[in-house]
């Protein structure tokens, strides 16, 4: 995993300058047309990632003065405050927010990103931790929107090149239910890697441990798409392998 904050913070200023060239142009009814998401407009998914940059400027706040990350309470209030706006205020409310958040990131001194530590899932983020979980959610949810305009959409490579590296969080969204323990090795190509996906009570992702023949290959970009329940046979490049693990993982990794 790439340890530095800072090629973090650009490939987060290059989605947002992504997300924003995708939804400048679009127009009212462009906005309320159904996203990936089935159960998001396009709209939605900004007033999504608006809410969330809301609540990133939160985290910010606490981890540069050393108090506590605000609780899950603190967030259904700004949820319903962005829910009640028009489809075309979300749109555009979050492309503003976004950027401030992105423009805080940005503006954070050498000596802030090393003190910047902030409570939160058990463990302590850092700089890197922090901007990590952003552009983890904001990267596939730019997919969300772009993919609905241009079918042949991928998420953007520099955001692949770095969360390819930090697969581990992806095990916190699996359901592992009804299938047998088993462990699966998956080959990468741009980046190559090779990974291995353990499926018992709960599921671990890791790059892999030594040699191994894998089960399944796929370009770095569909395993991302993959792990976050974005790969459909309908959003599937060339994977070599046996159809039906990867038809078991797209079952394990239901996505958010």
């Amino acid at each position: 995993m790439e340890t530095s904050p800072q090629p973090w913070i650009k490939a987060l200023r290059n989605s947002h300058d992504k997300l924003q060239a995708i939804v400048s142009p679009l127009g009212p009814d462009q906005l309320r047309q159904q996203s990936y998401d089935t159960d998001w407009s396009i709209a939605q998914v900004l007033s999504h990632l608006g809410s969330q940059g809301e609540i990133f400027g939160l985290f910010l706040d606490a981890a540069l003065t050393g108090a506590d990350a605000p609780g899950r309470e603190a967030f259904p209030a700004i949820w319903e405050t962005w829910n009640a706006r028009s489809p075309d205020r979300q749109a555009a409310d979050a492309l503003v927010v976004d950027e401030a958040v992105t423009r805080r990131f940005e503006a954070l001194s050498e000596d802030e990103l090393a003190k910047l530590r902030l409570p939160m899932f058990g463990r302590e983020l850092d700089a890197t931790g922090i901007a990590r979980m952003r552009l983890g959610e904001h990267a596939v949810h730019t997919w969300d929107v772009a993919v609905t305009l241009d079918p042949a959409a991928t998420v953007a490579p520099d955001a692949v090149a770095l969360l390819v590296g930090d697969v581990g969080m992806a095990g916190r969204t699996a359901r592992p239910d009804g299938h047998q323990p088993r462990q699966l090795r998956i080959a990468t190509t741009d980046p190559d890697g090779q990974f291995t996906i353990d499926v018992a009570e709960t599921v671990t992702v890791a790059p892999a441990a030594g040699p191994g023949e894998p089960q399944l290959t796929m370009p770095a970009e569909a395993l991302i798409r993959l792990l976050t329940g974005r790969l459909d046979p309908g959003h599937t490049p060339a994977v070599q392998g046996d159809p039906a693990d990867l038809a078991e993982l797209r079952e394990i990794f239901p996505g958010f």
